[in-house]
This record gives structure tokens, sequence and C-alpha cells, in this order.
């Protein structure tokens, strides 16, 4: 990954999701700030990839890529499909934010996993939940919590997602506390 895969990525999303969906391009904006502000805690190549996933994490939510209605499969399968997009990329992209809790209310798990099998570094995708669930809707910085029951508020308890985000609520704030606690002890390391 480079700055050329980075440019592709925020043309990409942009492209899809800022003509139709301006507040989703606002909080991928906010989501892309907050990676490169964390970067530094992944390898430079893993940095690369990271940015680029938070940039396209929400690119499914696009109305023309709307097959299933789960965004993080539609974004995957875009991103493989009509881009050849690297494995690693798009099995962020398709995995994003616990997504396969989700994928379970919406019977699509089994697909979910056949096809992008969820990557074992456990840094970088605590590392895109963390930018993901502490950015708002609008781009702006949040707490996790916040985050959760702004979405709790928006879709219902009783809702698919309502459901999907309580179920992942631990889970987020654990993949948050993670890597809050991995920018603590690099801080302290100076």
């Amino acid at each position: 990954m480079d700055c050329l895969v980075m440019e592709w990525a925020t043309r990409v999303a942009e492209t899809e999701l800022s003509p139709v969906l301006s507040r989703r391009w606002a909080h991928t904006q906010g989501v892309t700030v907050r990676a490169a502000e964390i970067r530094h805690l992944l390898s430079r190549t893993d940095a690369d990839l990271f940015i680029a996933a938070a940039t396209l994490h929400d690119v499914g939510y696009a109305p023309r890529l709307a097959v299933t209605g789960f965004h993080p499969l539609d974004g995957a399968r875009f991103l493989r499909d009509e881009h050849g997009a690297d494995e690693r990329l798009v099995r962020l992209v398709a995995n994003h934010s616990f997504a396969l809790l989700e994928a379970e209310e919406r019977g699509l798990r089994e697909v979910l996993e056949a096809e992008f099998p969820l990557l074992e570094d456990q840094l970088l995708v605590d590392a895109l939940v963390y930018c993901d669930m502490t950015t708002t809707p609008d781009g702006e910085r949040t707490t996790a919590e916040e985050r959760v029951a702004e979405i709790r508020g928006r879709y219902g308890d009783d809702s698919l997602v309502g459901r999907f985000i309580r179920r992942a609520a631990p889970e987020i704030f654990a993949a948050v506390g993670r890597v809050e606690e991995a920018l603590a002890a690099q801080s302290r390391r100076g």
C-alpha cells in the first residue's frame, strides 16, 4: 500500500458516497482522520492498509452497491469485483466493527465468513473498530459509549441493527479499550 492506494480509496469512497449520502461521507472522512491519527500503532504496510480500509469501510452503503442491503458485504464485494482490491483490505471492510454479529442477525454470517474470513491481526481489526466507533455520523469525535447509544437511538432497540449493536457493544468497548491501552503505552514509552 502507498499514497496512490490511499488516493484511490479516497476517490472511490467520495465518488460513491458524497453525491448521494453526504452524512455518510462526513462520517467516513472523520473515520479516516482518526485512522491517520493512530496509524503509528501499526507497521508502515499495515498503516497504509488501515487508512484505506477506514476510508472505504462504509462504501457499501452507496445505493448503487446495495445488493444484499448489508453494507460490509456489499462494499467488500464491490471492492473485490469492480476494483480487484487487496484481499486484506477487502476482508477488513467486510468485517469492520463486528460485522459478523450483524451478518448473523441478517442470516448472512456463513456467506460473509466464507467469502471474507476475518483477519487474525487483532490490533489492525481493533483499530478500525476504534476509529468507526469513536466518530459520529457527522464525522466528529465521540466516545464509543455515546456512539453505541446514538446507533441504538437512531435505529431502535428492537430493530435488526439495534439487536446487533446491543450484542456487539461489549466487544466494541473491549476493542476500543485495547486501542486506548496501546496508545497510552506508546505515549508512556515516549
